[in-house]
């Protein structure tokens, strides 16, 4: 419960900052990322619970990585992760989950992601901002990508990569889990003021 609460915090003090950078008021953010006032409120007063769709939406309106929203301070040297550590922002009606591990930074960030599938379990993605990529690589099992309506088989061991900006999903197929790594490559964003 109280890591719950110290990721909450952690989300409002970041999105308010972002937006106060930004210029925008909550109305105007509210608008631009499609999530209602309300929600953004309590988002910044660190309450609710925001799934990942809305992270996502804040994040690509406000010009950030999603990991910009839901990190602490900034990384060290060397950075490592342990899976067990990080809390999922997306988990499925059968256990399936999306874990945000690590965001590389620079002048177009990277993050990395990782998913478990089980069969006939579905995430499908608003459009992101023009210039955003995403690249899956299946390390077991198998998927289905679906990419602007079109749906692409994936067995264990294949990767593809896609321009993220228009409706895409994942879905896991066969008769097992499906894991696999995700990686969101950002397009160079204006600097912002320090």
């Amino acid at each position: 419960m109280a890591d719950t609460a110290q990721a909450l915090n952690t989300v409002a003090r970041n999105v308010r900052a972002a937006r106060t950078r930004a210029g925008l008021t909550l109305d105007q953010l509210s608008l631009r990322a499609q999530v209602s006032k309300g929600a953004l409120v309590a988002l910044e007063k660190a309450q609710g619970n925001p799934n990942l769709a809305t992270l996502v939406r804040l994040a690509d309106t406000l010009g950030l990585s999603v990991s910009a929203l839901v990190q602490g301070s900034g990384p060290t040297r060397v950075q490592v992760v342990e899976a067990a550590a990080v809390t999922p922002l997306w988990t499925g009606g059968q256990g399936g989950r999306a874990q945000l591990m690590l965001t590389i930074a620079g002048p177009a960030p990277v993050e990395v992601w990782r998913w478990l599938l089980h069969p006939g379990e579905e995430y499908t993605s608003h459009p992101h901002p023009a210039g955003v990529v995403e690249t899956v690589s299946v390390t077991a099992g198998s998927m289905v990508l679906a990419v602007d309506g079109v749906e692409h088989p994936l067995p264990a061991g294949a990767t593809a990569t896609f321009d993220a900006d228009v409706p895409h999903g994942y879905r896991g197929a066969g008769s097992g889990p499906c894991e696999l790594l995700m990686t969101v490559h950002l397009p160079p964003g204006p600097p912002h003021p320090s």
